[in-house]
């Protein structure tokens, strides 16, 4: 259960005095606190305007951090990555192996253990060569652009494509109520309610998207550091490698 912020205690608790003041002197019933007082005005808003005005916050954002698992194809990858437009850097773990993932640009990097490559099959036709793998383990490896592996990986560090692929409700869309994540006050937006997916929508300042349950039990994801910029570096020569033109099937 989320703890309730003691300045918004204090005011709650306040408020509730004046009421039964007020009430007990003058006869009058009915004294509530405004959800959307102090807040950016989306909560007031309906369903499908709240969702546009958040897609739009999220694509005109230079950076964001996403966390969580997603589900796709029968396979749960869990993510860690911060994002932005001109490349990415982080984590994917999926079926026990963990891989960091660094984009600059069009060149992209994947960084992985011994187990990750011997699985993979380090040479290429799935058969596993140990100097290969020993070659390759905990190195930033050059994903070739021609190989299969560049599209599948390098859709983990696309801003846009991320974005646009995840911030989608399914069905009819609804609101479901003020609520908080992480500390912050939310709307809470759904498709067919719930089994579409439920979004939570900041109410303060920009109304970013703070946490998205996918349709289906496909993934849960949070959304932090909005538009705050991270630094891309190229990794050092020496922990590089360049694998040629094509990566194990992995």
């Amino acid at each position: 259960m989320t703890a309730i912020p003691q300045g918004r205690a204090r005011r709650a608790a306040l408020l509730s005095a004046v009421c039964a003041l007020v009430v007990s002197g003058t006869g009058l019933t009915g004294c509530s606190e405004d959800p959307d007082e102090g807040t950016n005005g989306v909560g007031k808003l309906p369903a499908a305007e709240i969702q546009r005005k958040t897609r739009t916050a999220a694509d005109s954002a230079d950076a964001v951090r996403l966390s969580g698992s997603v589900v796709t194809s029968g396979r749960t990858y869990k993510l860690d990555m911060q994002l932005k437009a001109d490349g990415a850097t982080g984590s994917v773990t999926s079926q026990g192996a963990t891989f960091q993932l660094l984009r600059i640009g069009e060149r992209l990097y994947l960084k992985a253990g011994a187990g990750f490559w011997s699985d993979a099959g380090a040479t290429g036709d799935g058969k596993t060569d140990a100097a290969a793998v020993d070659k390759l383990d905990g190195k930033f490896v050059k994903v070739p652009q021609g190989d299969p592996s560049y599209k599948k990986f390098s859709g983990f560090t696309e801003k846009g494509v991320l974005l646009d692929g995840l911030l989608t409700l399914h069905g009819t869309l609804a609101t479901d109520g003020h609520h908080e994540q992480a500390g912050t006050r939310v709307i809470r937006i759904t498709g067919d309610k719930g089994s579409g997916g439920t979004l939570d929508v900041s109410l303060e300042g920009t109304p970013y998207p703070l946490r998205l349950a996918r349709a289906g039990g496909a993934g849960t994801l949070t959304f932090s550091s909005w538009g705050k910029d991270f630094a891309l570096k190229e990794p050092p020569k020496g922990e590089t490698v360049d694998y040629g033109k094509q990566l194990p099937t992995s």
